[in-house]
């Protein structure tokens, strides 16, 4: 687990815009190959904003090919419908599709509009393995160390699957609906054992509210209960946070960005 750590959360995107731009080029020169084209993983929230922007402007400047890359989200809340403003449909593509000039068919996210979430959640996993596996996942994480919708206690091996969110998250996403009573209950999110599937992760966060979560994920043991430690299991992981973040991290083991 590469952990870098910069002072603001300016340069925490630019940090991991230049890191997902670099993989994604490098997934493009391997998927050259045999046809296809790279597969960028997507989280929401705040803390990957500014590397979706950086990201883009990277693309501008020529530094990776976005044409033909498609992308899928981490989760989705049940319940809300696709056109809601937070619903997750609708959040990828105004932070994630239009800043990166995606098709709106290069962009997935788990479809909870039908009666049978499990048979979506398994869908959503089959769709992944068909493109051929995700090559750069952008996370975030959670106070309470969840990545995706994996909330802790979820089993390090699971696959895309409902949750039922926990108070805390609930408590933590109010901020975009005015009320924690208007916050869903459940959500099909990819599990971590999905996520592990990926070829590199890319985590973003900032601010010490993030920063006993963080020191938990890096130094902590690989347990459930931080379901963010099961990234220690993952062959490359690249961490970047501001000093906030950071600020319950030994020295060494981080470098500066």
């Amino acid at each position: 687990m590469d952990v870098i750590v910069v002072p603001d959360a300016d340069r925490a995107g630019i940090v991991a815009a230049e890191v997902v731009a670099d993989e994604l080029a490098a997934a493009g020169r391997r998927r050259d190959e045999d046809g296809s084209r790279p597969v960028l993983g997507v989280a929401t929230g705040s803390s990957p904003l500014d590397a979706y922007r950086h990201v883009a402007e990277l693309a501008r400047l020529g530094r990776v090919d976005l044409a033909g890359v498609s992308a899928f989200a981490l989760d989705e809340y049940i319940g809300l419908p696709a056109d809601h403003p937070e619903s997750y449909h609708e959040v990828v593509d105004r932070t994630v599709r239009v800043p990166l000039g995606l098709p709106p068919d290069a962009v997935h996210v788990p479809d909870t509009g039908t009666s049978d979430h499990d048979a979506a959640a398994a869908a959503y996993d089959r769709a992944i393995a068909d493109a051929g596996g995700i090559d750069v996942q952008i996370l975030g994480i959670g106070a309470n160390g969840h990545i995706g919708f994996n909330e802790p206690g979820t089993p390090l091996d699971s696959r895309t699957h409902v949750v039922e969110l926990a108070e805390r998250t609930r408590s933590d996403n109010a901020r975009f609906f005015g009320s924690i009573d208007d916050v869903p209950t459940l959500a099909i999110t990819q599990g971590l054992g999905t996520i592990g599937d990926s070829l590199c992760a890319v985590l973003i966060a900032t601010g010490v509210a993030k920063a006993e979560a963080i020191a938990a994920m890096v130094a902590g043991p690989v347990d459930p209960r931080c379901p963010a430690s099961s990234l220690q299991l993952h062959g490359r992981v690249t961490v970047v946070l501001d000093d906030a973040a950071a600020s319950r991290l030994d020295a060494g083991r981080v470098r500066r960005g």
